[in-house]
């Protein structure tokens, strides 16, 4: 499926989503896709992020910069969810192996490494707040 294709998404369901981006080395870029394919990525790790709470997970690269969205509910706390996350099987060990293909994050968690962005525009709140259209 190429990028132009779109991706399908159930956007009838209720969810809080967050976004976040990190750096990666650009010299490794096809280790760290190939990694998190879901035929070679660790089964603990899906695992773990489900258990923390988070209902879907999706990862894109562009150039060196990968960019995550983080589906949840709506009364997900994101503190507390990583934090647990942190502890549960192979995720400390999973964080250090892809850190290699991750710039400066070498003994970060997960939530150390990705930096949150600001959401500046909702076409959803814009037509729902300006019913003139």
């Amino acid at each position: 499926m190429g990028t132009k294709d779109g991706y399908i998404r159930d956007s009838e369901k209720r969810v809080k989503r967050y976004c976040q981006f990190l750096k990666l080395n650009p010299d490794t870029l096809d280790q760290y896709k190939y990694w998190h394919d879901s035929r070679n990525i660790w089964k603990e790790i899906p695992e773990g992020i489900r258990k923390a709470g988070i209902s879907d997970m999706e990862i894109y690269t562009f150039g060196d910069m990968a960019f995550m969205i983080v589906e949840t509910v709506p009364d997900f706390n994101w503190d507390e969810s990583f934090s647990r996350l942190a502890t549960y099987e192979r995720q400390a060990e999973w964080e250090e192996f892809v850190s290699q293909f991750q710039q400066g994050s070498e003994g970060k968690r997960s939530d150390e490494k990705w930096q949150l962005v600001e959401r500046i525009f909702s076409l959803t709140d814009v037509l729902n707040n300006n019913k003139t259209f």
